[in-house]
This record gives C-alpha cells, structure tokens and sequence, in this order.
C-alpha cells in the first residue's frame, strides 16, 4: 500500500470498515512507515479529542490511541485465524452455536 492510499483509508479504519484484504496492507504499511502512523494518530487524536470536548469528557487520547491499535490489531487477527479455518469450518462452529444457543435457551 502507498502513503497516499494509507491516508484515504484512515477514515475507514477508524470507523472499523476495513475489510480483511484492506486491514492487512493498511497494517503492514503502518508498521513500517511513521509518517502514516503519524497521520494516522493525529487524525484519531482530532476525532477522539473533539467527541471528548463536546460531551465535556475527561481523557487521555494517547492511552485510546495505543487502545484503538491494540484492538485493531486482535481483530485482525481473529479474522485472518477465521479465514485460514477456511469457510466450511467457520459455518460448522456458527451451526454449532446456534444448536447450543437453542438447547440452552429454548
């Protein structure tokens, strides 16, 4: 991904649209470009600190910031350990939550 496709995606990722192939190449350019890891911090930064302004809220954007990253990066994740189950398994296990939801609750 390039500097310039990175910094469009921002308002998608932080809305949490990205898909899996996106996530990935937006992943893997942050974690070797700082000046679009930058860009994307103080685009967060602006974001999170105005919602917090308005509703007159305490905060600390830095610690919500590495928050928003960590989180990012565990469903990420979970979604690349979902696809390399391959779709068959993940409809077997939905199948099975369903009938355990049903058994529990009837």
């Amino acid at each position: 991904m390039e500097c310039r496709e990175f910094e469009k995606k921002i308002p998608q990722y932080l809305k949490g649209t990205l898909d899996y192939e996106t996530m990935e190449a937006f992943q893997e350019h942050m974690n070797v470009c700082a000046a679009c890891k930058e860009e994307l911090s103080i685009q967060f930064l602006v974001q999170e600190g105005m919602k917090h302004l308005e509703n007159g809220d305490s905060f600390d954007l830095d610690a919500e910031f590495k928050n928003r990253l960590e989180s990012s990066r565990r469903t990420f994740r979970r979604k690349g350990a979902l696809m390399e189950m391959g779709e068959w398994t993940v409809i077997l296990i939905l199948f099975l939550l369903g009938a355990a939801a049903i058994i529990i609750f009837g």
